[in-house]
């Protein structure tokens, strides 16, 4: 799901409930651009990974900021241990406002991100919602995989 051109917005909350795929290689992931990536470019535009998974790292999920010297490997975040990700729905939520980014599973609060006017997470955004297979952060694809499912149950925006 992609919402460039078509919905974009600035501070607010984004729920997502989502069954994670299993297997060596997945990398499903909840996510968030700026909306001047064609002007700024990336990392200047910002990103905010309200939900990253990696089927090589069972029950591990991340929470994560990418913004100028802070990017890729560098980034700024925190990870959760979450139990059955793959087998039932979880709630992935981000609480976005001029002051902080809270970063949640299922309502627990598990990494906060000071905002401020020296980082780039104060204008328009907009969604994104993928499965990718392997990759730098993916890992290695297991031989064996087949086939999984990124399933959604739903996704609701609260604009402040």
């Amino acid at each position: 799901m992609l919402t460039r051109d078509k919905f974009a917005f600035t501070y607010g909350k984004v729920e997502v409930s989502a069954k994670l795929p299993a297997g060596g290689g997945t990398w499903p992931a909840i996510w968030m651009l700026g909306s001047n990536i064609t002007t700024a470019g990336w990392p200047a535009c910002g990103e905010i990974d309200i939900m990253e998974h990696k089927g090589n790292e069972p029950n591990k999920i991340y929470g994560t900021v990418h913004h100028p010297n802070h990017a890729g490997a560098n980034a700024d975040g925190g990870t959760v241990m979450v139990q059955n990700e793959t087998t039932v729905f979880h709630k992935y939520t981000v609480d976005w406002s001029p002051a902080l980014l809270r970063f949640y599973v299922d309502d627990q609060l598990f990494y906060t991100f000071p905002n401020s006017g020296n980082v780039p997470f104060n204008h328009d955004f907009f969604v994104i919602l993928n499965f990718a297979m392997g990759g730098h952060f993916g890992g290695a694809i297991d031989p064996a995989f087949n086939s999984a499912s990124l399933e959604i149950d739903y996704v609701r925006v609260y604009k402040n």
